[in-house]
């Protein structure tokens, strides 16, 4: 159990105030995560995810790793706001990565901060860390997630930038990196939320999960658990099996613990490891045993090879200073002096909206109707929160509720405070969306975002909000989502409901309140189908056959969503969401 918390909604931010108390000489906080609190100019590595990692990500930030680390809540990834904050305050003129393990919520917010990036002149690029085989297969590589390997594609990209590598030359050293990158990992129970009174999975006595996620996702399959030396055998004949085309035979190993493995047991293993490798003729180079990427209280671990050529053994040896990484001798970076810290700070407090104008009369009036729904939205959601995260737990990591209610409780407080300042409908709902996308985080939280920001495009602030109106802006908000999400008709996901919805709605006669009621209707049908459906996307892929017989969380809530609204809108009273 995770026992030690206060709140736990606030306990992503009080770790960070922690971290950086006891790092002061090396990070500072920014909002949305921490950057080096030292003298650079370089390409600046920004690194990040959701909580629950360390020493991913926030002690990987120093000397010869990371610039800055964007911080998420638990297990999901930062928001846009964020990780743009991040970047902000880590630029110094010479271009910007964002790195991160292919998670769907992460790909979408970083991509959006990037674009934003781009849009304003700072020169961003992406690099993803793929190197979990368990979660696809060989030839289908772009669809793995990241996982303890995130530590040599960051160590790699790092010590590029600190060697002057220009930013198209530093984003080629840490794909490289990332196509000789393999992981496998083994869970021998689940881990638990602050707060929660039950970890996210279980496995029986006795057993271990396969190929576990480090966002609490079970593994693929549960078997007996071996000797120490058998499990060292299973796990370097998996990573092995995976051995990149045109590798050598030198490598960087990890033997990562997730939480509550003991360094003790790990060196037990990794006596295992070292011989089967030596016996497979690799030559093991510069190779950590530890805590390098957790998961709460989890107990497991995950072996990770990276198999290096000259440039990528010269750059994993090279000294790093970080918090939670120390090898070698890396010399001592100045500190930054009061002035240059308050300059990092402004950098990365940048507004989140720009300043809207007055609305019209009638859009000012629609913008009251629009937080009476996003109240019932609140309301339907906080009831469900429970319900959304079992049904998200069977399996993904557990969080859908969560992130729901999270995401629902500041899209209304954001659009409350946008409706008392005179704004209009749209800049309402824009206002909401951003709200919403930054403090959810995840994939549920960038939809989200995005559809309630599309809806806001297509109200605007000066004409009246009509049902031919409302149609039109849910067609937008499917575009919206379609573009971002990539996710298609039959994947397990929202999608399964949205799309037949927009259509339904584009179909029918706006002003027929009961042809309305059809399409809620026929909404919660199709979500309830989701359960005979098989996940091609997103965490819940790798253990597709475990949902069958459980429908999509994403579907449920969206499905839940437009009855509660659709009765509301159609004559139902609203009440206060509780605080």
């Amino acid at each position: 159990m995770t026992r030690l918390f206060n709140d736990p909604a606030a306990f992503p931010l009080e770790l960070i105030d922690g971290f950086v108390a006891a790092h002061a000489d090396e990070v500072m906080a920014v909002p949305g995560g921490v950057v080096r609190s030292t003298a650079y100019d370089e390409v600046a590595v920004i690194v990040g995810g959701g909580t629950g990692h360390y020493p991913a990500f926030c002690g990987l930030v120093g000397e010869g790793v990371a610039h800055a680390a964007a911080m998420g809540n638990i297990f999901s990834s930062p928001s846009a706001q964020q990780a743009y904050s991040v970047a902000r305050a880590a630029d110094r003129g010479h271009g910007v990565i964002f790195t991160f393990g292919n998670y769907a919520g992460d790909v979408l917010h970083f991509g959006e901060a990037a674009e934003r990036l781009r849009a304003e002149g700072v020169p961003t690029e992406i690099v993803l860390v793929t190197d979990d085989i368990a979660s696809a297969p060989a030839g289908e590589e772009h669809r793995r997630r990241g996982i303890a390997g995130d530590l040599t594609v960051f160590k790699t990209l790092g010590a590029a930038a600190g060697a002057g590598y220009d930013l198209a030359e530093t984003v080629r050293i840490g794909r490289h990196a990332n196509d000789r990158t393999r992981s496998f990992g083994v869970a021998f129970a689940g881990c638990t939320l602050p707060g929660a009174d039950a970890p996210l999975f279980t496995v029986p006595d006795g057993f271990m999960s396969l190929g576990l996620g480090i966002h609490g996702e079970p593994g693929i399959s549960d078997v007996p658990i071996p000797p120490a030396a058998d499990l060292a055998a299973l796990l370097v004949e998996r990573v092995l099996a995976e051995r990149p085309t045109g590798a050598g035979d030198r490598v960087a190993v990890l033997l990562n613990g997730l939480g509550t493995v003991k360094y003790e047991e790990l060196f037990v293993v990794y006596a295992t490891v070292s011989r089967l490798l030596a016996e497979a003729g690799l030559v093991v180079v510069s190779p950590d045993v530890g805590e390098l990427c957790t998961s709460l209280d989890m107990a497991g671990i995950s072996l990770t090879l990276f198999w290096l050529d000259d440039e990528l053994e010269r750059l994993w040896t090279s000294p790093s200073a970080a918090p939670a990484y120390r090898k070698g001798a890396a010399s001592a970076a100045a500190a930054l002096s009061p002035e240059e810290r308050a300059r990092v700070q402004d950098r990365a407090a940048t507004p989140v909206h720009a300043p809207a104008a007055p609305g019209s009369d009638v859009s000012r009036a629609a913008a009251a109707r629009v937080v009476d729904a996003l109240d019932v939205l609140t309301r339907t959601v906080v009831d469900a929160a429970d319900e959304l995260g079992r049904i998200d737990a069977v399996a993904g990591d557990g969080d859908h509720g969560i992130g729901m209610e999270r995401g629902a409780r500041a899209a209304l407080d954001a659009a409350r405070a946008a409706r008392d300042a005179g704004s209009g409908a749209g800049s309402v709902l824009t206002r909401a969306g951003t709200a919403w996308a930054d403090v959810a985080g995840g994939t549920s939280g960038a939809l989200w975002g995005a559809a309630l920001r599309a809806v806001g495009d297509r109200f605007g602030d000066e004409t009246a909000v009509t049902a031919p109106a409302i149609a039109s802006a849910i067609q937008a908000a499917r575009d919206e989502i379609a573009r971002r999400g990539g996710a298609a008709l039959g994947d397990k996901t929202m999608m399964d409901v949205l799309l037949p919805y927009a259509d339904r709605v584009a179909a029918l006669d706006p002003h027929d309140p009961a042809a309305w009621r059809d399409a809620a209707a026929a909404a919660m049908a199709d979500a309830d189908a989701t359960r005979d459906l098989v996940p091609r996307v997103g965490r819940a892929r790798p253990l597709a056959e475990r949902s069958v017989g459980t429908p999509d969380a994403g579907a449920t809530s969206l499905a839940l969503i437009i009855t509660a609204v659709t009765a509301h809108v159609l004559g139902a009273t609203p009440k206060e969401t509780p605080a």
